[in-house]
């Protein structure tokens, strides 16, 4: 008989324990920041009505901008459970991107499919698969909403995007005119046609740059000046390209692509002492710009200052290290 109530005693143990167990609720790795200020009122009425999707949302968006992405991409996963809506997809697509594309990838299919006349959620997925360098799948879901959305403008700069990593300049440039014809109001689309004519020699740029000049009421747009000032360099009227160079920073005296490109032209035609004024001067309005020293140091170099070329080469790589030609500049300089 004791050997019976010890064992039943021993059973009751057991399933008071794991009764003990099932009556804790979970604790999320979050909790602590979800019960502080800002979000406190929103997980309180999380507490009250756990199925508002809207709720996770808003916690999610007010943790995204405060730069936690983590529990904020926790809380948008939530609202997507509750309700397939495509603006949580986006976010979640979105979020995952960076750090986790492999994620995005087989998220953004399963979304895609959920909600399939969604035309963002298609191109937030051909953004991935471009950030991977998959060029031909960003390509081939782009053609997909060009199918049934032909109007699409931003399908259509991307398509230009993929083609040009392609090599294939020409049909770009053709889709970016198509572009333009539907809004030609785009201010971005206009400097992305007028940077792609200025490079590929067509004069196409100067008509284009002279309608964004006499739209330009205020006079405050260096760029137009700038791409006309490329296209002339490229085409070796270096007179006139120096004359435009100065005209778009007498627009805009911060425009920083203006001084480059100026110094640049003054290199190759190798007037170093102009070129470093330039460069110097530029180097008043942004004492961080990275591209600057490098050309400071090119300069130098072609005067024969080899110490004070590597100095600057150094800096530019300090400041940006997606410089690589300035790191190889200053190893190949030798003490």
């Amino acid at each position: 008989m004791n050997k019976f109530a010890n064992i039943t005693c021993a059973i009751l143990i057991v399933l008071n324990s794991i009764t003990g167990c099932n009556d804790k609720t979970p604790v999320s790795p979050y909790d602590e920041i979800l019960s502080q200020p800002p979000y406190a009122a929103i997980s309180d009425s999380i507490k009250k009505d756990p199925k508002k999707d809207d709720l996770y949302f808003r916690r999610a968006v007010l943790l995204n901008e405060n730069n936690l992405p983590e529990p904020s991409l926790a809380d948008f996963k939530k609202a997507w459970s509750l309700k397939k809506e495509e603006k949580y997809a986006l976010a979640i697509g979105n979020l995952l991107m960076d750090k986790k594309p492999d994620a995005a990838i087989s998220f953004l299919q399963e979304a895609s499919q959920t909600i399939p006349a969604s035309a963002l959620l298609q191109l937030t997925l051909a953004r991935v698969y471009d950030s991977e360098n998959k060029t031909d799948e960003a390509l081939k879901i782009c053609n997909d909403i060009l199918q049934k959305y032909p109007e699409q403008v931003d399908v259509l700069k991307m398509k230009a995007d993929l083609l040009e990593k392609k090599g294939n300049t020409a049909e770009a440039i053709k889709i970016l005119e198509r572009a333009y014809s539907l809004t030609p109001y785009d201010v971005e689309l206009n400097y992305l046609l007028a940077l792609k004519f200025a490079v590929t020699k067509n004069s196409k740029v100067l008509n284009l740059c002279d309608s964004l000049i006499k739209a330009d009421s205020s006079e405050s747009h260096a760029e137009p000046y700038y791409y006309k000032g490329i296209y002339y360099a490229t085409i070796n009227n270096k007179a006139k390209a120096l004359l435009l160079f100065d005209e778009a920073v007498r627009h805009d005296y911060y425009f920083l692509e203006g001084y480059t490109e100026k110094g640049a032209l003054l290199y190759e035609m190798k007037k170093y002492t102009e070129a470093l004024d330039v460069f110097n001067l530029a180097l008043t309005i942004s004492p961080k710009y990275a591209d600057n020293y490098y050309w400071i140091g090119k300069c130098q170099e072609a005067m024969d200052q080899k110490e004070e070329a590597k100095l600057n080469y150094q800096r530019a790589y300090s400041l940006d290290n997606t410089l690589q030609q300035a790191k190889e500049a200053a190893e190949r300089i030798k003490n």
